[in-house]
């Protein structure tokens, strides 16, 4: 593939349509012989006045161009040759013709005619098509086939040309080149200059636990099946939020609910500052991390960012970095052998290379292994200032109050703690967390964050809650011994290891032997217990690993039946 100048695909425009018109008859009429020539050295039909036409340009001129006939007049080209019956596959509301791509033969055999193919798919696919269909020239069929196309044994011919119907169902060809082609169209992306205004693939989404709201309902309309399950899929906290969180928020609850919040979020940015020991400017509160995540990432990074992070780690920042911003991403990999600690020489080694961004999660998720204070904050001295460091701290009250690295960031330039406080609070209904770093860091962020980034439910429970020390100390007294007995139990079933953990959860190897990880959750499912399946949290576990949620000793003792049921 060898291209020197950078290929356009954008909509065309009314100018554009005149020139598609006559490369048409330049091509099917004069070079194909499709169609008669005319006077005029143009072709149109009918589908003009309604479809859509993506051009291919090279120095401002059109190379190649793509028409997409969408389902709204229920009218097709194919319908010239076959009637309804005879066309093998449904034809319906979420149909999408793709037809006439076509390239200037100066410029064939380049990828000009693939990179208008995918234009016109995700055109279809984001305007929410099912199927696709067309009728490929015999000379390009080869290409629809390997993109992932059927053929069926419908032919057409039209003056010397020869086509053939085929067809194709969206997500099917999604998956298909996903799995087969993903890597061929980043390249191609690096030689397009994609002026559509739909991103060159589609958004995905991060996948996180939370399945269990599937048997519970995510319309809400009877919230008594939450009794019936067990969502351990998730890591929250299994213990209630303080008894007076809930008095002050019962108390006005009527007030809460119709009242708009502070709208910059001081006070509970004060709170947190003085609870914490730092001055409110170090402080950005937002709507859980997930929201300070996109919030900082998405202003701090572009898709040249160089960034290093953990391997495994929380899916978040994987799906952030890779699939939003399109960063470069290395990792550092943790491995079983070594219970999947962090290397801080590694780091340091790494760490020299010059990265925009390196995210720790500590503890991490899903291992639940910690970095002593002291130790990760010696290594973070060593780093360059002009390398931003992300530490995330949403377990570290579970390993003790007095390792978060908060004081030690706000004396730096360079590192940001993002603190959710949704596990360690039980408030991750409410969506409460915030960053804390010097104002250097926080000063642009403040600026973008939306007013009212956080309701007055969570901006008062937040603040309610940093002061209910004692409460929550016994909650997490309490939690080490429930996983600690918890383990001690689950590593007595048949070869299954347990990874030492700091936070409300534990990874699991299950039997290499035995069913998988995705087996045993779906049979765990059936029983009303949500366990997670984290092979696709990171590149170095196998099919055989899961993490389970802590939650109180009767639950607990629930989970252990179900899966020495399931293993059995």
């Amino acid at each position: 593939m060898i291209i020197n100048k950078l290929i356009e695909i954008s909509f065309a425009t009314s100018d554009d349509r005149n020139k598609i018109y006559q490369i048409r008859h330049e091509v099917y009429a004069s070079e194909l012989m499709q169609h008669p020539q005319n006077e005029g050295k143009m072709f149109q039909d009918k589908f003009d006045d309604f479809n859509t036409y993506i051009v291919a340009k090279i120095n401002l001129k059109i190379v190649g161009f793509i028409s997409v006939t969408p389902p709204t007049k229920n009218d097709y080209s194919i319908d010239k040759y076959f009637t309804r019956k005879e066309i093998p596959f449904t034809v319906d509301a979420g149909t999408f013709e793709m037809r006439i791509l076509t390239v200037l033969k100066a410029h064939r055999g380049k990828p000009i005619a693939v990179a208008l193919m995918w234009a016109a798919f995700r055109f279809i696919q984001s305007y929410g098509g099912v199927n696709i269909m067309a009728i490929g020239r015999s000379e390009v069929l080869d290409m629809y086939l390997k993109l992932g196309f059927k053929a069926t044994n419908k032919d057409v011919n039209s003056g010397e040309v020869t086509f053939k119907l085929i067809h194709g169902k969206v997500d099917e060809l999604n998956a298909f080149i996903e799995n087969n082609f993903k890597n061929f169209f980043i390249k191609i992306r690096q030689h397009c200059e994609w002026k559509l205004a739909i991103d060159f693939f589609k958004p995905s989404k991060c996948y996180h636990g939370g399945a269990f709201f599937d048997a519970i309902g995510n319309e809400f309309d009877d919230l008594n099946k939450r009794r019936n399950i067990i969502n351990a899929d998730v890591l929250d906290a299994w213990f209630d939020p303080a008894p007076q969180l809930i008095n002050e928020l019962e108390n006005h609850l009527a007030w809460i609910c119709k009242t708009s919040p502070p709208t910059d979020c001081m006070g509970m940015a004060n709170g947190i500052a003085l609870t914490r020991g730092v001055k409110i400017e170090n402080i950005l509160p937002g709507s859980g991390s997930s929201d300070l995540i996109f919030l900082a990432f998405r202003e701090w990074l572009l898709p040249e960012s160089r960034v290093l992070i953990l391997d495994p780690t929380y899916g978040e920042y994987v799906h952030v970095l890779e699939n939003i911003i399109g960063c470069q991403v290395d990792r550092i990999n943790l491995l079983k052998a070594n219970n999947y600690t962090l290397d801080l020489g590694e780091l340091l080694d790494l760490a020299n290379n010059n990265y925009d961004l390196i995210v720790i999660v500590n503890p991490n998720s899903p291992t639940g292994q910690h970095i002593h204070k002291a130790n990760l904050e010696n290594a973070l001295k060593q780093i360059s200032p002009s390398t931003r460091i992300w530490v995330d701290e949403t377990y570290i009250d579970y390993c003790g109050k007095d390792q978060s690295l908060e004081k030690f960031a706000v004396s730096t330039s360079n590192i940001i703690i993002c603190k959710s406080m949704s596990k360690v609070y039980a408030l991750s209904g409410l969506r409460s967390a915030y960053l804390c770093a010097s104002p250097f860091q926080l000063e642009k962020l403040r600026s973008i964050s939306p007013p009212w980034a956080v309701s007055l439910p969570s901006q008062i429970g937040a603040l309610v809650a940093l002061k209910q020390d004692q409460y929550y100390e016994k909650c997490y007294e309490e939690t080490h011994l429930l996983r600690q007995d918890f383990t001690k139990e689950l590593m007595k079933f048949n070869s299954i290891e347990v990874l030492q953990s700091k936070a409300n959860f534990v990874l699991c190897y299950l039997p290499e032997n035995g069913p998988s990880a995705e087996i045993v959750v779906s049979k765990c499912k059936e029983m009303g217990l949500y366990i997670r399946d984290v092979s696709n949290m990171g590149n170095n576990f196998n099919k055989h690993t899961v993490r389970i949620a802590i939650k109180d000793k009767e639950t607990n003792q629930k989970m252990l039946k179900i899966i020495k049921q399931v293993l059995d």
